[in-house]
């Protein structure tokens, strides 16, 4: 059975998946898809959330970390998570920064999309584009190396572009050292453009 990835859309945790999928070398092991309806989707995740990976034995893996870790082991492992103890968990730690700037802004633009009939509550998208600013500083004052390429750099690029894409909040001019960063980062790996959802 060929694995598959599922997502939708311009799904930010699914480019993590299909820029590492190209960048470890997988393309030819991993089809990229979308799910098939709702129902068969909780049937692989009872959380019906994508992405999934189901891989060869059926099983579907999830969320984005899990997905990471799994295709970094069958690209034989230490590839985009360091094996040694101190530089693994440094970039597990910025991963899992990215991802929670990236989930804070995603609640930004979900106070919209799934509430059109009321005002927004611009309390809550204060506490969350807080979220998004501390982490960003946290991020730019230290930022994963863009090369070589690590889970950190997977999900600081993505939720970068993605914040781009979304408007959530305007992080350019507040913080041009991850400007100069993104810049590298696509510089050093010129496939992360080919990932871009269309």
């Amino acid at each position: 059975m060929t694995m598959k990835l599922l997502m939708r859309g311009p799904s930010p945790f699914g480019r993590k998946g299909t820029f590492a999928i190209r960048h470890l070398g997988l393309s030819n092991r991993i089809e990229i898809g979308v799910p098939d309806d709702e129902d068969s989707l909780r049937l692989l995740n009872p959380l019906a959330k994508v992405p999934a990976l189901i891989i060869e034995d059926g099983t579907a893996l999830f969320d984005s970390r899990v997905i990471l870790e799994y295709l970094d082991t069958l690209a034989g492992g230490g590839k985009i998570i360091p094996a040694e103890t101190g530089t693994r968990f440094a970039a597990l730690r910025d991963a899992a920064m990215a991802d929670g700037i990236l989930e804070a802004a995603l609640l930004v633009t979900y106070e919209g999309r799934y509430r059109p009939d009321q005002t927004p509550y611009e309390p809550w998208l204060d506490f969350q584009r807080g979220k998004v600013g501390r982490g960003l500083a946290a991020m730019a004052a230290n930022p994963p190396a863009a090369e070589p390429l690590t889970v950190a750099g997977i999900g600081l690029a993505c939720t970068l572009e993605y914040i781009d894409f979304r408007e959530q909040y305007d992080w350019r001019p507040e913080f041009p050292a991850l400007v100069a960063w993104l810049d590298a980062f696509n510089a050093n790996h010129p496939t992360f453009a080919e990932s871009k959802p269309a």
